[in-house]
């Protein structure tokens, strides 16, 4: 398995702090070009990245700005890749995905976006503090076959805890796909109380279970 080596994660959490854009995508560039796996880029070094930078963030070690701008830098270059992730065969299915109302951190989510579209499926990314209503309503205008939320601050896990049992209302069968640095602090338990609610800790296992339901079909 293709691996980034812990001294490049580390240049690029530095030039990311510094808000050095330009080499933060060179090292991004230079990865692709060695034929280093988009879900690999997100995984080893996008969400470690973020990761810490949310820590340092949370121990008062860095501004708000900072964290703002990092973050504005990672999303720059998901944009960035786009290209690279339409996958040329398509297959019939729709994902919706959101982050939890009051979540202001839609890059998690993004990625996951990413890996669904690399697998064929259509999405429709509605990104972060969509109020829930909205979330619901539009569920309902499209042939939906799972929804994606994500949560990253754990004190908005009651939220989210609403939003399944109304989703669940509408949609009894549909999957719904939870992740995101909250469940860092716990929660995964409560979720097995809920039909058809699946948490997935990273890309890789997000991957492994949309793989399984392009095979099914």
């Amino acid at each position: 398995m293709v691996e980034i080596d812990k001294n490049l994660q580390e240049r690029f959490l530095n030039e990311l702090l510094r808000g050095n854009r330009f080499e933060c995508s060179a090292i991004v560039r230079s990865l692709a070009k060695s034929n280093v796996p988009i879900k690999v880029i997100y995984e080893d070094l996008f969400k470690i990245a973020l990761y810490e930078v949310g820590s340092l963030w949370e121990y008062n070690k860095i501004s708000v700005a900072t964290e703002h701008l990092a973050s504005a830098i990672i999303e720059s270059l998901l944009n960035e890749n786009y290209l690279e992730i339409i996958s040329s065969k398509r297959i019939n299915k729709n994902v919706m995905l959101s982050c939890i109302e009051k979540e202001h951190h839609q890059i998690g989510i993004k990625m996951v976006d990413d890996i669904f579209q690399l697998n064929g499926w259509s999405t429709y990314f509605l990104g972060s503090n969509t109020p829930s209503s909205e979330v619901l309503s539009f569920a309902k205008t499209i042939n939906l076959d799972l929804i994606a939320i994500s949560l990253s601050i754990y004190s908005h896990f009651p939220d989210l805890l609403k939003f399944i049992e109304k989703f669940r209302l509408l949609f009894p069968e549909t999957f719904i796909l939870v992740g995101g640095q909250a469940f860092e602090h716990g929660g995964q338990k409560k979720l097995l109380e809920y039909y058809n609610v699946i948490y997935l800790q990273d890309l890789n296992s997000t991957e492994t279970f949309i793989k399984k339901l392009n095979n099914y079909e």
